[in-house]
């Protein structure tokens, strides 16, 4: 690691703790050039497949899109965060295990229905209403009977 006082390229790890929630690590660092102390943080980098939208265009998975849809769906339902937290983390558990590097917008969608029928049927019929674009009361009609059944 390069210092970032003088650019000395050799440096010691002085000292390793992982972080409370175990989602990085911290070092302390000394050069072995101006013995200088500085510390880093290590995460682990992980890439999201790419989402493929129905005309064809890839765009970046974004997670704050995901917590905005659940959010909107969610709005007020007695959810809380950490259930929602647990929703969101087996979507992107599940896309990173797919092992793809893309992944096709409605199975996104898809996995979000999932999620929402575990968490709020309410929440559940709102954005499936809205994801399937329905086009007459009929259709809204059938998705409230299955969730009733």
């Amino acid at each position: 690691m390069k210092c970032p006082f003088c650019g000395h390229l050799e440096t010691q790890v002085v000292e390793t703790r992982v972080s409370e929630d175990a989602d990085f690590i911290r070092r302390r660092r000394q050069c072995g050039h101006c013995e200088k102390r500085f510390t880093t943080y290590e995460r682990p980098e992980v890439s999201f497949p790419a989402v493929v939208k129905k005309d064809g265009r890839r765009v970046d998975y974004m997670p704050e899109k995901l917590r905005a849809s659940f959010a909107l769906a969610l709005r007020k339902r007695p959810v809380s965060t950490e259930q929602v937290d647990a929703a969101i983390e087996r979507i992107e558990e599940k896309l990173l295990n797919l092992g793809n590097r893309e992944v096709a917008a409605n199975r996104l969608g898809e996995m979000v229905m999932r999620e929402l029928k575990k968490l709020d049927k309410v929440a559940y019929v709102r954005f499936a209403s809205v994801y399937r674009s329905f086009e007459d009361i009929d259709e809204f009609r059938a998705l409230v009977d299955e969730v009733q059944r």
